[in-house]
């Protein structure tokens, strides 16, 4: 029933957050909420759920004799992750999360809900066909909003630097990068493709406006079943006009530090929930590490790894040089065989690329790649033939080098790959919502 004063109904205040609840000065104060039951319980005539909203959760109790018998049966037959909304008084408790709760006195039932299949201890692969209900849990919502921040606070870095956002096509004709961890469909008759990259056409819109960047999905159709790798991903790439590797290394740091701290200052609490401290995130100074590949492996002979100047880095690789390292770490100049073929040769070694990987700290592995962009069409070309592909596929890339080229460079970050690091996921599908890899493409 509702409260009434002089017998004459008091109106329902208008709907506020969980958050409101825990305002100092809402102690006593009447609040109507609305929400998902994540807990529930009774006990002696006593109702006592956890709601949450998209705000946070506080404790909620009602009596019987304030809801009557009826509504009070109704809202004890609610499911978890059943919805309901409520009006009550906010009450100090001790005893509740957070030291405050809501007695209610009118409670609305919206969905009752049947039996939720989510609860404790059942396996990955459970978890990962009911991804569309297992997203609802504490630690990905935690996830997501420090993910949400993350890509705040890189738009507002980019926007500070004057790059400016373009949106490339995610269907394309050409191969970024060649090889055949491609997706491949028939465009009306002809092969096309889903993007590896938007490099190209950044390279394209860069002559026009120097400084552009693009934050788009990205596709790989590698069949890795690692920690790291996704067939689908959130790629966040940039291109800067006037620029060499150390000076868009520097950009990168800047980048980097910007970015970290900022998430640290603006989601602490999620970021403790998911075990990263935030001040190890605003530790973080630039500059960084600087290793050179040549370096890099005889560092790993040291370490008793089997390899030698042309031997990729893989994942125990990268692993082994920076598992004690608590900043990011640049791997610089290397061999050509390695790298794509729009990579710029170093002037001082023509059998290395100025190119640059950073990884993450505490042997996440790659965070960022990077390179200076060839600029002679000739070279482009001679690099081109010697990966086995044809030229005439790329007329309009190679184009841009006829008219105007200029030095340049640019960088590839994955935003999965820097929040697993960030926030201590064991694999990076805890990074995004609907993760696709080699063995799942639904939900």
């Amino acid at each position: 029933m509702r409260p009434q004063v002089a017998g004459v109904p008091v109106a329902a205040p208008p709907f506020s957050s969980v958050a409101a609840v825990f305002d100092a000065a809402a102690v006593g104060q009447r609040v109507r909420l609305r929400g998902w039951v994540i807990r529930a319980r009774s006990s002696g005539g006593i109702l006592f759920l956890r709601l949450r909203d998209r705000s946070g959760s506080v404790q909620v109790t009602a009596k019987r004799d304030a809801l009557g018998t009826e509504r009070f049966d109704a809202v004890e037959k609610v499911q978890i992750e059943g919805a309901i909304s409520l009006t009550g008084t906010v009450a100090e408790d001790a005893r509740a999360p957070g030291g405050r709760e809501v007695r209610a006195d009118a409670i609305e039932v919206v969905h009752a809900g049947e039996p939720f299949p989510i609860f404790t201890d059942q396996t990955e692969e459970f978890l990962l066909d009911k991804r569309h209900l297992a997203i609802r849990s504490q630690d990905h919502v935690a996830t997501f909003r420090v993910k949400a921040e993350f890509l705040r606070a890189v738009r507002k870095f980019l926007d500070d630097e004057e790059v400016l956002e373009m949106t490339p096509p995610v269907l394309t004709g050409n191969l970024a990068e060649g090889g055949s961890d491609v997706f491949q469909i028939d465009y009306f008759g002809r092969p096309g493709y889903l993007s590896q990259s938007a490099q190209l056409y950044l390279e394209a819109l860069l002559f026009p406006s120097e400084r552009v960047y693009a934050l788009t999905p990205s596709f790989r159709a590698e069949k890795s079943r690692t920690p790291r790798h996704l067939t689908e991903y959130l790629h966040l790439e940039v291109e800067l006009a006037w620029c060499d590797l150390t000076q868009l290394m520097e950009f990168m740091e800047r980048m980097a530090v910007a970015t970290f701290h900022h998430v640290a200052k603006a989601r602490p609490k999620e970021l403790e929930a998911l075990g990263r401290p935030p001040s190890e995130l605003l530790a973080i100074e630039a500059p960084f590490p600087r290793v050179t590949y040549r370096a890099a492996i005889e560092t790993l002979r040291a370490k008793g790894f089997p390899v030698e100047f042309g031997s990729d880095l893989g994942t125990a690789e990268e692993r082994a040089l920076t598992i004690e390292s608590r900043s990011p770490v640049f791997v610089t100049k290397f061999p050509v065989g390695l790298k794509a073929f729009y990579m710029l040769r170093s002037p001082d070694d023509p059998s290395t690329v100025e190119a640059a990987d950073l990884l993450s700290p505490e042997g996440y592995g790659e965070m960022i790649g990077a390179s200076a962009r060839e600029t002679d069409v000739d070279r482009l070309i001679e690099r081109l033939r010697a990966t086995g592909a044809n030229p005439d596929e790329y007329a309009w890339y190679l184009d841009l080098r006829r008219h105007g080229s200029v030095p340049h460079a640019g960088f590839g970050m994955g935003i999965e790959r820097v929040l697993r690091w960030m926030l201590r996921r064991e694999h990076i599908r805890d990074t995004t919502p609907f993760p696709r890899t080699p063995s799942r493409h639904t939900p």
